[in-house]
């Protein structure tokens, strides 16, 4: 079930209307079942996946308290098992392939891979994060063990973030979820969901969708072009992703508000960063944060000689691109995100702050998301290698570019309006946590007509742009991780 689907904008109001109208000893159980059910619509008989990690770490977190000479041991057999059934769904044929192909290097008789014909569970990355997360937590004492299973399977599939996070935090949403049944309902915070949803649909339905006529036609059949189309391509792509992305963390945290409950932010306009490092720090923060706590910092952080440091650095942005998908290609993507912030290390360059540095920073950003969007390392090197193919003359690189742009979809300016309208949006957020709240700060106050004769005109304007785009219902991108 999408966010941006006619099931979903039946399923979420009849939820929000039976969480609040319904006896409050029963909203926990509501919010389970809605969430188990969300999860089962795509496929129902993956459920079984999401509900074995779940109680594995449920009964981990409960052992590890009460055996505590065993907690290693309990541990490790938690963390085996929820990474055991990501590694069989997700990477099992990455490192089959991987393996026979370096073998057959060196092998008389050509080798050939164990393949398993598996479709990949729907945010299995994410609630199994989320599950190790406060597995992790409870080990080290900085977590109670949740006794009570619904609570606990409720925090886990929790449906607003279940399939594409946030990944949150125990401290942060199972207090929440624990007292759900206490809540009562607040306008303000329900108008405030209300505006970051229609932020969140603009963002993939206006933006990304369209964009994605472009970005899918020239990558479908990449070695059809050269030149300055690729470079347009692969900025488009930044884009693309990043409304896709944003979009999708904008919509859960809004129907998570409309239920009375936060969760964290996940993007503060990362195209604005000056230094590789501040980009992390804006964007994916739910990811970035987690690996920070439970992978750089358990290596030795910064606290470590300066070689070992900039190797955990490696290995954790490394790890973080494989998390991303079983491909070379998203290793190297991550792999060259930790070179750079290395550089920027060592050149101290992270200091800097003006719009040199973010052009900079932008440019490199779009660079490396060659590898993340390219099928095959084939397709990168073809990519990069051709980027500045006819640039003797800039005119006519321009101009066949943007000929070659046209001949997929012609209506450039319509997508040129919507980037300068996502850089504005994003810009006037620089200093908030995110647009809804700047528009509140300047609107909050004045008289309700005004008020919502900005509603209006935004909502219209949102209208206007879909039927002009008249983009296709799809995917949002990251489901696929």
């Amino acid at each position: 079930m999408l966010f941006n689907s006619w099931q979903f904008a039946i399923f979420f109001p009849v939820v929000f209307a039976l969480y609040w109208f319904m006896p409050q000893r029963f909203r926990i159980y509501l919010l389970f079942a809605a969430s188990y059910y969300f999860y089962m619509s795509w496929n129902a008989k993956y459920v079984v996946l999401i509900l074995f990690t779940t109680i594995v770490s449920y009964f981990a977190a409960i052992f590890l308290e009460k055996f505590r000479r065993a907690r290693k041991l309990i541990l490790v057999i938690a963390l085996v098992s929820c990474l055991g059934v990501l590694f069989v769904f997700k990477y099992f044929n990455f490192i089959s392939e991987t393996l026979v192909n370096f073998l057959n290097m060196f092998a008389s008789i050509k080798l050939h891979p164990m393949t398993l014909k598996l479709l990949l569970p729907v945010g299995i990355s994410f609630y199994t994060f989320q599950t190790l997360s406060y597995v992790i937590d409870v080990y080290k004492g900085q977590e109670k063990a949740e006794k009570n299973f619904i609570v606990y399977a409720t925090f886990i599939s929790f449906f607003p973030q279940l399939v594409a996070g946030p990944i949150e935090r125990t401290k942060n949403l199972m207090p929440q979820i624990k007292n759900c049944g206490s809540l009562s309902f607040k306008y303000e915070q329900g108008v405030y969901g209300l505006k970051l949803i229609l932020l969140g649909l603009f963002k993939k339905m206006a933006i990304a969708d369209y964009l994605a006529i472009w970005v899918d036609g020239i990558f479908a059949n990449v070695e059809s072009f050269k030149g300055f189309v690729l470079v347009i391509a692969v900025c488009l792509f930044a884009v693309q992703i990043y409304c896709d992305f944003s979009g999708y963390s904008d919509i859960a945290r809004g129907c998570a508000k409309l239920l009375g409950i936060d969760l964290m932010i996940n993007f503060r306009s990362p195209y604005f960063a000056s230094s590789i490092r501040e980009y992390w720090q804006r964007w994916h923060i739910s990811l970035s944060t987690w690996f920070r706590d439970y992978v750089y910092i358990p290596l030795g952080g910064s606290r470590v000689s300066k070689i070992r440091h900039y190797i955990n650095l490696l290995i954790t942005f490394m790890i973080s691109g494989l998390w991303h998908g079983a491909n070379i290609t998203f290793l190297l993507w991550g792999a060259v995100h930790g070179l750079a912030q290395i550089i920027e290390n060592c050149l101290n360059l992270n200091r800097r702050r003006n719009i040199l540095s973010v052009i900079t920073v932008f440019a490199f950003t779009c660079a490396a998301w060659v590898f993340f969007r390219a099928q095959t390392f084939h397709e990168t090197i073809y990519i990069f290698s051709h980027f500045f193919d006819g640039l003797t003359s800039i005119k006519s690189y321009l101009y066949n570019g943007i000929q070659d742009l046209k001949s997929i979809h012609g209506d450039t300016k319509i997508a040129l309006i919507l980037i300068i309208v996502l850089a504005v949006i994003d810009y006037l957020a620089l200093n908030y946590s995110d647009f809804v709240e700047w528009l509140n700060s300047k609107i909050s106050g004045k008289n309700i007509i005004l008020r919502w004769a900005v509603y209006m005109v935004i909502i219209w304007l949102f209208w206007t742009v879909l039927v002009l785009t008249q983009t296709r219902q799809t995917e949002f991108i990251y489901f696929q991780f």
